[in-house]
């Protein structure tokens, strides 16, 4: 369906228009869930591309776009790139939003991800906060933090990373 609907938009829209690049957009979200990773970053690239010229690079579509990038890279184990995605989404998100708005809270616990030491902590710690603020300390994406946060612990040996599950396995048995 995706396909049909781009093809009618570029047909009468032109490839550059933001309802064209959209569609594309969607379209990337689908071959990633897909495992189309080839075919995902070239749509994710063409949408940061075609949104950059119509709105700008700090456009919150702008910034979803390279947030999925990041995303998409991290899971590909191109940590570098990701790192780059991600921390153009966090300047981003923190300039338009603030930093305590929940896009900018997601991009800082995304950029945790390729790192592994105490600036990973701290993002996460950071995230956990706002989001602990904004939602609640047993929201799913409170936890998802709290997960991420556990994870970095176990990796570092640390004995908090079992108080970190067990608060993320409670907070999903209130759901």
């Amino acid at each position: 369906m995706y396909s049909l609907a781009l093809a009618g938009f570029e047909k009468t829209l032109g490839p550059d228009h933001t309802s064209t690049l959209h569609t594309v957009n969607n379209l990337g979200v689908l071959y990633a869930e897909q495992g189309r990773h080839g075919d995902a970053e070239m749509m994710y690239n063409r949408v940061l591309d075609g949104y950059e010229m119509a709105w700008g690079p700090d456009h919150t579509s702008t910034l979803d776009t390279a947030n999925n990038l990041g995303a998409l890279y991290a899971e590909l184990g191109r940590q570098g790139d990701a790192e780059i995605m991600y921390n153009r989404a966090l300047a981003g998100f923190e300039k338009v939003w603030g930093p305590d708005h929940t896009s900018t809270l997601k991009a800082l616990n995304n950029l945790g991800v390729p790192y592994a030491d105490g600036d990973a902590e701290m993002m996460y710690k950071r995230a956990l906060a706002g989001y602990e603020k904004a939602y609640g300390p047993d929201h799913k994406s409170t936890l998802y933090v709290v997960d991420n946060l556990g994870n970095l612990y176990h990796k570092q040996g640390y004995n908090d990373a079992e108080i970190m599950y067990n608060r993320v396995q409670a907070g999903n048995e209130l759901a």
